[in-house]
């Protein structure tokens, strides 16, 4: 009897779910996605349009080595479990192993876990089912719809300016930065003023006359109040209140990055690669375990399990008054909801007790996540609010007062989001029903402009909006940025020369698909889809059939970009020199491309780090095709001395290579000697 074989996505699982699942499993990894569209066919879209946009799929490069190793794990098993992430993109990685790996519906399952925990392991065991095709279907789509709007799109831009990419998401992200920078430019400020009345104990503003709002926008409008106020204010109503404050939802993808970015200073990419390593797994003290749940979700639901063991935890350590209840949330039809909150795989983990296994950043992530979820299933806070208005010859005045009477889930979460106690004397009781200022104030303002997106900012717009999703935030972020399009000043989105020029070029085309309203709709769609409600090649058809048109006559319309010139000319053949982006970075070439194939070359300084060791040349610091650092011999190629870490001129004592140093680290660039 062969083992029974389990697939999973990342190698850092494998041996922790093998630990669980014992001798009779074998676990092991595809280390990812084994399969993509080609770049064949028409457009080099790898997708045969006239055929209902049927895919050809290539192996990914470098992944045949991993498949032909799945193959023989395969013919060695008696039975394969396929057990990729719990999504709609780790539904269709275990479609295309199926299909790869040559699986017949006997002899494989499809399961799927949200927690890497034993508990959740061995469960999942016990409920298998077959890859959904609809998922696959719909995660197939998204992939198609992005490679045709990212190829046709990109090849555009390239084309007409100097940008370098556009999609379907990042394009109507970059369009929200951009729409946003405009209002700030025709923002103009306007002038507002303020009154307060300042006792003894508290202050309280203006803000109506005979009971109707006021604005005061002129500081002649603000002293003629002033002339017609005294020092003597009727108190006209104590109102006091009990109010129940509720803690806020377990976290999901997106609030999740939102808030990491606001109290811990992590951007998306650091909030996601933190997460993804707590999920899959921290070696602790006699075990290696997943300490959250999965990490890409939409959905602020809790598991049974985990409420009954966090309530009893409550109940044990805070006491039953601290006991509250499972939020109902008021899903969007999008949410796909068989997923869970990012949560803590047990309440018992608490953070303290695991600072000691985790790095600084990783115990902060920790800790907001644990005391988010733990919050979520404590009782409100009450507050007594007081609201007191004062009266002064017509004119209202306001005055409010909180103070916590019961901490309820702020026991735990006080740390990130505090309430501050704002104490009224007791005007219901005071001797009479006249209270004295000492003084009176006017103050100028003037109204602000928008404030520019954080990541934070943008995130939660994208949500509500519903543009991408949980998985696409952190790497539509991460494009912007990358292509220049946009640059993070004081961690705001400020657009760039080329931001505005892309989005104008893509609204004037094509404002009817890229836009707000339609990347949604797409979204919904792909819903239907996962849902098995609609076809996903008639929803590509339908899109295809308004896209394609606009983009050949964009093609033809769109004005091409002239390059900059340089000021000089050609020493070949006397056309200007003009500045061209390339793969690693602007370059001066000639404008008689592709005639006349002139670059200019700028003379580089060497930099001589070393005599080379096998010949008389110099080793001196070199740049590979992809831009990476590298030291080689002055006297290539005749000499082809060369290391990639920088050599410091001394002997390794056990075989005679050069030592090189790397981030204060001297070994041997040969064997395995490393100096002490």
């Amino acid at each position: 009897m062969g083992k029974k074989l389990v697939i999973v996505e990342s190698p850092s699982k494998s041996k922790t779910i093998e630990k669980y699942l014992g001798k009779d499993y074998k676990v092991v990894s595809s280390k990812g996605h084994i399969r993509d569209l080609s770049t064949r066919g028409k457009y080099g879209l790898g997708v045969d349009i006239e055929n209902n946009f049927k895919p050809d799929y290539v192996t990914v490069k470098g992944k045949k080595k991993e498949i032909d190793a799945l193959k023989k794990d395969v013919k060695a098993s008696d039975f394969v479990y396929l057990a990729t992430d719990p999504d709609r993109e780790g539904e269709a990685i275990s479609w295309h192993l199926y299909d790869t790996l040559g699986l017949s519906e006997n002899n494989y399952d499809r399961i799927v876990f949200n927690e890497i925990t034993k508990k959740a392991i061995l469960n999942s065991l016990n409920h298998p089912r077959k890859i959904d095709q609809n998922l696959v279907n719909s995660q197939e789509a998204r992939r198609i719809l992005d490679r045709i709007i990212g190829f046709r799109l990109s090849k555009l831009i390239q084309s007409k300016t100097d940008g370098k990419s556009a999609g379907r998401v990042q394009s109507v992200a970059l369009k929200l930065i951009v729409d946003k920078e405009r209002e700030i430019e025709a923002f103009k400020a306007s002038e507002y003023w303020t009154i307060t009345g300042h006792f003894s104990e508290f202050t309280a503003d203006l803000f109506n006359y005979n009971h109707t709002d006021i604005e005061i926008k002129t500081e002649v409008e603000a002293n003629e109040i002033l002339s017609k106020l005294s020092n003597s204010f009727k108190i006209e109503t104590v109102d006091k209140k009990t109010k129940n404050k509720k803690s806020k939802f377990p976290y999901i993808t997106s609030t999740l990055q939102q808030d990491a970015s606001n109290k811990l200073g992590f951007n998306s990419k650091k909030t996601m690669s933190i997460a993804q390593k707590l999920y899959e797994g921290i070696a602790l003290e006699d075990e290696t375990v997943g300490l959250i749940s999965y990490m890409r979700t939409d959905s602020t639901r809790l598991a049974d399990d985990f409420i009954n063991e966090t309530i009893k935890y409550i109940d044990s350590k805070y006491g039953k008054e601290y006991i509250g209840y499972v939020k109902k949330s008021k899903n969007k039809d999008n949410v796909q909801d068989a997923h869970e909150a990012i949560r803590p795989t047990s309440i018992i983990r608490t953070p303290e007790s695991l600072k000691a296994y985790l790095k600084n950043d990783e115990y902060k992530l920790y800790r907001l996540i644990y005391y988010r979820t733990l919050a979520s299933l404590m009782s409100d806070a009450k507050t007594d609010n007081t609201t007191v208005i004062l009266d002064n010859n017509n004119y209202q005045f306001k005055a409010t007062g909180q103070v916590l009477v019961f901490d309820g889930y702020l026991k735990v979460y006080s740390e990130y989001e505090d309430i501050k106690d704002t104490v009224l004397p007791d005007l219901e009781n005071y001797n009479s029903n006249i209270i004295v200022s000492n003084d009176i104030t006017k103050e100028q303002h003037f109204t602000k402009p928008p404030a520019r997106y954080t990541e934070a900012k943008l995130i939660k717009e994208m949500e509500e909006l519903g543009i991408g999703r949980p998985s696409t935030y952190s790497s539509t972020m991460e494009t912007i940025k990358n292509r220049g399009y946009a640059n993070l000043v004081d961690k705001k989105f400020v657009p760039t020369e080329i931001g505005f020029e892309i989005t104008d070029k893509l609204q004037e085309n094509f404002s009817h698909l890229i836009n707000v309203d339609y990347t949604a709709r797409m979204e919904e769609d792909l819903d239907q889809i996962a849902d098995g409600k609609i076809v996903w090649y008639n929803v590509l058809n339908d899109f295809y059939q308004k896209f394609e048109p606009s983009v050949k006559e964009a093609f033809d319309k769109m004005p091409k970009k002239e390059p900059e010139k340089t000021g000089e000319d050609c020493p070949e053949c006397h056309h200007p020199l003009v500045y061209r982006n390339g793969k690693y970075g602007k370059f001066i070439a000639c404008s008689n491309f592709p005639t006349c194939k002139y670059i200019k070359t700028e003379p580089k300084e060497e930099i001589e780090i070393i005599d080379c060791p096998n010949c008389d040349g110099k080793i001196i610091e070199k740049k590979s095709r992809k831009g990476k650092v590298f030291y080689g011999c002055n006297n290539y190629p005749k000499c082809k001395t060369a290391y990639w870490d920088k050599p410091i001129g001394d002997k390794c004592p056990e075989c005679n290579a050069m030592l090189t140093e790397k981030k204060g680290k001297i070994k041997c660039s040969s064997c395995d000697y490393v100096k002490e």
